[in-house]
């Protein structure tokens, strides 16, 4: 009886539960500003040919490995060993490291709206100045990571409620705001080639950011086996999600539209422009800043929290719960919170170096927002590939060797060619956005921010291999002194 209380999770259940865990209000804005108006037909295809299989194939990992604590790497590890396992637990760590050097940015932008209800006083402050303050915000609240706060999640949760809420009523009152209040669509003569991208070059290097807006389904997998019937119900879950990131996608691109000329975007748009599409939404209905400042606070809260949890949890996940054969035994050492502080400190270094260097090459701040933004679309995904790679690799397991109460597909060739199709795209659209698309190409800040752009991953991925052999070496030593004694 007990066991089929467990499995009431309905499909709509899982569809909402994994739709405020995955999307977010700053997936329009970027992709907006990155596209315009063309993006509605990116997101139609993105949607369907990635996000759909991808999200089908995680459900499919999650019920064959139920019992699996540390996700991904779980998955690896049952599929083609430990080592590997290892490797992709540290690439899922490795990759919010750029993420932990934008969180302050985040937090301190939000901050600056809140107070002067503007974004000049922010954008036009000197870059390294900014950095430098952001890293003192960065080890403030690593402080407090360290710590062992973990009240700030619970705020951080009604916070991103309370964005949720609010990026749902933007686009409703936006998308009606000419009818019901006059108001005139800021994107002249809107056609139905407004809608179709020029499948260029620069476009190709803008497919990193819907790849890194639609990522993150694999948190879901483990509600799959919470499922009243996982067989139709999952499947049925995972396309209302596709559904519902698709309907506001497309009417939250469309809003944008209505509120910014999408042929003359501002060049602040990722960094500012959620406040400003808030701060005008105030003005078409006559409250002021009313819904600017709700937002930059509730965002401040959800930033503040993001950075404290992505600070902590990865690195515990990574070092906690991996053997000494691959981890150096004084990364694992915790203070008396529990907070493994060695670990603290090489998050710091790393951090430190990604907040400060930048600033050395690249314009203003609103430059290096927008280029460390970027830089997150291109890292991000790279966590992605293991997922289509334990997927590839179970699909081609002996027949019988796992069990899964769902598949996506029941035909293992077919299931692998989606796998290795979703691998390849996201290598293809990672590889692509490290392309600069902002200056003019073979200039020196063109090459500065080219290098860092694929230096950062490879240094970032590289570093994985380096501390198996440390681990190994002082393992050999620990081994040898014992002998002698």
């Amino acid at each position: 009886m007990g066991k089929d209380n467990s499995k009431k999770l309905m499909w709509y259940n899982l569809g909402l539960m994994a739709f405020v865990s995955v999307w977010g209000f700053g997936n329009i804005v970027n992709n907006f500003a990155n596209q315009g108006l063309t993006v509605i037909t990116s997101w139609i295809l993105i949607l369907a040919l990635y996000f759909v299989p991808y999200a089908l194939m995680v459900g499919e990992l999650g019920s064959t490995f139920k019992d699996g604590k540390g996700g991904v790497s779980s998955w690896i590890k049952d599929t083609m060993g430990p080592t590997l396992a290892y490797l992709a637990g540290w690439t899922y760590w490795v990759v919010h490291i750029p993420y932990l050097a934008q969180k302050p940015q985040g937090i301190i932008i939000s901050l600056g709206w809140a107070i002067f209800q503007d974004g000049t006083t922010i954008k036009q402050m000197n870059s390294l100045t900014m950095q430098l303050i952001c890293l003192v915000v960065f080890l403030f609240f690593l402080w407090i990571a360290s710590r062992g706060v973990t009240s700030l999640g619970k705020i951080g949760t009604i916070a991103g409620m309370a964005m949720f809420i609010m990026s749902i009523l933007y686009i409703l009152l936006v998308v009606t705001a000419p009818a019901i209040r006059g108001v005139q669509v800021a994107t002249p003569n809107i056609t139905l080639n407004s809608f179709i991208p020029k499948f260029d070059f620069t476009y190709l290097t803008t497919l990193s950011m819907l790849v890194f807006a639609v990522g993150g389904a694999e948190k879901i997998s483990p509600y799959v086996n919470n499922m009243k019937d996982p067989v139709k119900g999952f499947p049925k879950g995972m396309i209302a999600l596709a559904v519902m990131v698709g309907v506001t996608a497309i009417l939250g691109s469309f809003a944008m539209g209505i509120m910014f000329d999408a042929n003359n975007r501002p060049d602040d748009l990722m960094m500012n422009g959620a406040y400003y599409s808030f701060q005008k939404l105030g003005a078409y209905y006559g409250v002021g800043n009313f819904f600017l400042i709700l937002y930059s606070l509730a965002n401040f809260a959800a930033q503040v929290s993001a950075l404290v949890f992505s600070i902590d949890a990865p690195l515990k996940v990574l070092l906690l719960d991996t053997d000494d054969r691959y981890v150096p035994k004084a990364l694992t050492k915790v203070n008396d919170k529990g907070a493994p502080i060695n670990g603290y400190i090489m998050t710091t270094v790393l951090v430190s170096i990604l907040i400060v260097i930048p600033a050395l090459g690249i314009g203003d701040f609103n430059k290096l927002f927008n280029w460390l933004l970027k830089l997150n679309s291109v890292v991000m995904p790279l966590r992605y590939l293991w997922v289509f790679l334990a997927y590839i690799m179970l699909r081609k397991a002996i027949k019988g060797k796992y069990h899964s109460d769902y598949q996506f597909v029941k035909n293992s060739r077919i299931a692998r060619g989606f796998g290795i199709w979703c691998f390849i795209f996201t290598a293809f659209a990672c590889f692509l956005g490290m392309f600069p698309t902002d200056s003019a190409p073979f200039t020196s800040k063109w090459l500065f921010e080219f290098g860092l752009n694929i230096g950062t991953p490879f240094v970032l991925l590289g570093l994985g291999l380096i501390l198996p052999k440390i681990a190994r070496k002082q393992k050999n030593e620990q081994e040898e002194m014992n002998s002698t004694n």
